[in-house]
C-alpha cells in the first residue's frame, strides 16, 4: 500500500519517495517491521494467553530429559507469526502482483486451517485436534488453487533460458525476448537446468501441453502438502521449526531475487521470472517474523507456534518454491522436513506390519526423528522391541539438538544454491 502512495508522491518531486521503487529498500523495511511486530505483539499475546490460561492441557508435564517444564506454556503462537508477515507484506508489497497475492492467500488459508486444529485441541479438549482428512483437504485445496492460478493467470509468465554454443566451445546463456507460459522447472545436476513437464506426455501429441499442466498442478499439490506436513512434524522442540524455516526463507529469498534479475538469472542459467522480486519483500517479512518469534520460542519456550504456525510456514515455503519454479530443489532445501516425515512413515509402516504378525516392533525410540535424540530409555515401551534402541547411545539437551538441526539446514540451504552451478 505504501508503495503506491510514495510512487504517486514521486510525481510531485517529494524527496526520498523514489527509494520505494527499490526492492532492497522495501525488503529490508519488511524484515525490520516484522521483527518489531513479532517482538511487540508477541509479548502482549503471551501475556493475554497466560491471563486466559490458554494452553494445551494434554501436553506432558516434562518432555525434555533434562527436566524443562512444558505444561502450561501458551500455544497458538502462529498468530504472532501470521500478523508479523501480513502487516509488512501489505504495507510494502505491490498488491497487484499475482505472486504476492498467492502468498497472502496461502498464509491466511493455512493459518486458518492450523487455527482450527489448535482451537479444537485447546477449547474442545480434543487431543487429536482437527481430523487428518480435513487437514489434507485444506492443504490439497490451497495447492490446487495455486497450481490453477499459475496455469491460468496471464501475469504468471517466465522468460526461458537458452544456451548458445559459440566457436571455441564457449557457451552463452540468454533469455527469450517474450515472456511465456512455461512448463519448465529448474532441476539440479543437468546441463541446461530445465525439466519440461510437457515432454513426459509427448505420446499424447497436441494434448501433451494440457497433460503437462495437469502434472504441474499435481506437483504443486504434492509439494505444498508435503512441506506443510513436514514443517508441522518438525515443530516439536523449542525454536526448531522457526529456526529451520528462517534459514530456508533466506535461501528462497536469494533464489527469488536472482530469478527476478536478468543478469543473475543468465549467470546461474535459470529462468527469468518477471515480478518475482515481490516475493523477496514477502520472504523478508517471513524471515523477520521467524527470527522475532524465536525471541520467545527459543529454549526454554515461552510460547509454542502450534499448528497455526507450523502448517502456515510449511505452506509458504512450498508455494514460494513452486512460484519460482524451484520445487524440485525442495527435497534438498527442506531435507530436515523430509527426514522428519520419512521417520514417521517408516515407524508407522513397520509397527503396523509387525502388529499384524502379533509382534510389537519399532524402528526408532521415538518419531519424528528429533525426538529419538532425547527419548529416555526409561520412557520406552517395555512391550516393544526397538531396532535402533542404542542409537544414539546417550540423550541430548533439547537446545543442542535444535542448534544441530539448524546447522544441517544451513548446509542444505547452501547446497541448494550450489547445485545451480554444478552441471
Amino acid at each position: 500500500m505504501l508503495y503506491y502512495l510514495f510512487r504517486f508522491l514521486e510525481q510531485f518531486g517529494i524527496p526520498g519517495s523514489h527509494v520505494w521503487g527499490y526492492i532492497s529498500f522495501r525488503a529490508l523495511l519488511a524484515l525490520i517491521l516484522a521483527l518489531i511486530i513479532s517482538a511487540w505483539f508477541g509479548e502482549r499475546f503471551i501475556k493475554f494467553m497466560k491471563r486466559k490460561n490458554i494452553s494445551e492441557t494434554q501436553r506432558d508435564e516434562t518432555i525434555d530429559p533434562f527436566g524443562t517444564a512444558k505444561k502450561g506454556v501458551p500455544t497458538m503462537g502462529g498468530i504472532i507469526i501470521i500478523v508479523s508477515i501480513l502487516v509488512p507484506a501489505l504495507l510494502f508489497g505491490r498488491m497487484r502482483n499475482i505472486y504476492l497475492i498467492l502468498m497472502l492467500i496461502t498464509t491466511v488459508w493455512l493459518g486458518f486451517l492450523g487455527f482450527m486444529d489448535d482451537y479444537i485441541k485447546i477449547f474442545r479438549k480434543n487431543k487429536e485436534g482437527l481430523k487428518g482428512k480435513y487437514k489434507i483437504v485444506g492443504q490439497v485445496s490451497i495447492g490446487l488453487i495455486v497450481g490453477l492460478v499459475l496455469w491460468a493467470s496471464p501475469d504468471a509468465l517466465v522468460r526461458e533460458n537458452v544456451e548458445i554454443m559459440h566457436k571455441g566451445q564457449q557457451t552463452q546463456v540468454i533469455h527469450k525476448s517474450e515472456p511465456v507460459k512455461s512448463l519448465k522447472t529448474t532441476i539440479p545436476f543437468v546441463k541446461n537446468h530445465n525439466l519440461d513437464y510437457g515432454k513426459a506426455f509427448g505420446f499424447l501429441g497436441k494434448y501433451k501441453t494440457a497433460a503437462g499442466w495437469v502434472l504441474f498442478v499435481l506437483m504443486t499439490i504434492i509439494v505444498v502438502t508435503a512441506v506443510s506436513n513436514g514443517a508441522n512434524l518438525n515443530d516439536g522442540m523449542d525454536g526448531m521449526a522457526a529456526g529451520n524455516s528462517a534459514i530456508i526463507g533466506v535461501a528462497l529469498g536469494i533464489l527469488a531475487y536472482v530469478s527476478s534479475h536478468l543478469e543473475y538469472a543468465a549467470y546461474l542459467n535459470i529462468m527469468f521470472i518477471p515480478g518475482s522480486q515481490e516475493l523477496v519483500v514477502f520472504l523478508c517479512a517471513f524471515i523477520g517474523a521467524m527470527i522475532g518469534f524465536l525471541w520467545y520460542n527459543a529454549y526454554p519456550a515461552q510460547i509454542f507456534m502450534g499448528d497455526t504456525g507450523s502448517l502456515t510456514i510449511g505452506g509458504i515455503i512450498g508455494v514460494c518454491a513452486v512460484i519460482i519454479h524451484k520445487e524440485l530443489l525442495v527435497p534438498i532445501l527442506c531435507g530436515i522436513f523430509l527426514v522428519e516425515s520419512l521417520s514417521v512413515m517408516i515407524q508407522t509402516f513397520f509397527f503396523k506390519y509387525y502388529k499384524r504378525k502379533g509382534q510389537r516392533v519399532r524402528i526408532f525410540r521415538a518419531t519424528p526423528i528429533h525426538d529419538n535424540f532425547r527419548k529416555l530409555d526409561s520412557q520406552l515401551d517395555p512391550t516393544s522391541r526397538y531396532v535402533f534402541k542404542n542409537w544414539p547411545q546417550r540423550q541430548f539437551n533439547e537446545s543442542k539438538i535444535t542448534i544441530r538441526f539448524w546447522i544441517v539446514t544451513i548446509i542444505l540451504a547452501a547446497l541448494t544454491i550450489i547445485t545451480l552451478k554444478i552441471r
